[in-house]
């Protein structure tokens, strides 16, 4: 992890690519499965790019996201947003420039964010999107 005052954690505050891949990096390292960046922006202003990542299970979820707010904080991010903390099926974590959704794979399914900003499913999460009932792909 990177320590806050270096010019590589510096460089994470100003460009959202860096920082998109220094979280891609701590999901990585924590066993993090799916992931997959969406470059959002020429499609909304809310942020650069979304992260999406599937954990094993509730504590895995929950795991990954204190992960990567460990790995912010300590590069020196102070405003990082988190929602969905108590249940660990979905979780948020808004660094600002770069979005992270970690699910559990069913949730991930249900939800499909990759649907809704038009890039496929990854192949890890097809077979259990084949299983779901018609209408939560829609």
């Amino acid at each position: 992890m990177l320590d806050a005052g270096t010019p590589e954690a510096d460089a994470l505050l100003t460009d959202s690519t860096k920082l998109s891949a220094y979280i891609r990096e701590i999901l990585d390292e924590n066993s993090a499965q799916d992931v997959l960046e969406i470059d959002i922006r020429e499609k909304s202003s809310i942020a650069d790019y979304m992260l999406v990542a599937s954990g094993r299970s509730n504590r895995h979820v929950g795991a990954l996201a204190d992960y990567v707010l460990r790995g912010l904080k300590q590069a020196g991010f102070k405003d990082i947003g988190t929602e969905g903390q108590e249940g660990k099926d979905w979780v948020l974590v808004d660094a600002g420039d770069v979005i992270l959704h970690v699910f559990r794979p069913e949730v991930r399914v249900f939800y499909n964010l990759e649907k809704i900003w038009s890039v496929p499913l990854p192949d890890g999460l097809r077979a259990i999107a084949e299983e779901a009932p018609a209408d939560s792909n829609e």
